[in-house]
């Protein structure tokens, strides 16, 4: 991540909880990463990163994809789980796609918010 588009992290409640989610759906199905986004209506939506041969899906990407398809147009916050020492670019690009804006707390597998990416 570049480190302009870095913020202290400062996480209320609701955005912990979005951590919880991640980290849980993550260690659920041992996937290399979780993800959880909240809708403008306060849902929450998971997803881990997905690797078949026919499909390759972001975390991120598939935690947006699944608020869509419940009737979200817009999210208010976004977490996502990770090892990786960068935020995925088309995880990002789609929680951007409906929350400009919107802060992308990253977090280790510990759940310690490392970064919070607001661009």
């Amino acid at each position: 991540m570049p480190e302009a588009d870095l913020e202290q992290p400062a996480v209320d409640a609701e955005d912990g909880k979005l951590v919880t989610l991640a980290r849980a759906a993550r260690a659920r199905v041992g996937a290399v990463e979780g993800a959880a986004v909240r809708d403008q209506d306060g849902r929450t939506y998971t997803g881990v990163t997905v690797r078949l041969p026919s499909l390759t899906i972001a975390a991120l990407q598939l935690a947006v994809a699944s608020a869509v398809a419940a009737g979200g147009t817009r999210l208010e916050a976004a977490a996502v789980v990770t090892e990786a020492s960068t935020l995925d670019d088309l995880g990002r690009a789609a929680v951007r796609d409906l929350g400009m804006g919107a802060p992308i707390h990253v977090a280790s597998p510990a759940g310690q918010v490392l970064a919070t990416v607001r661009d």
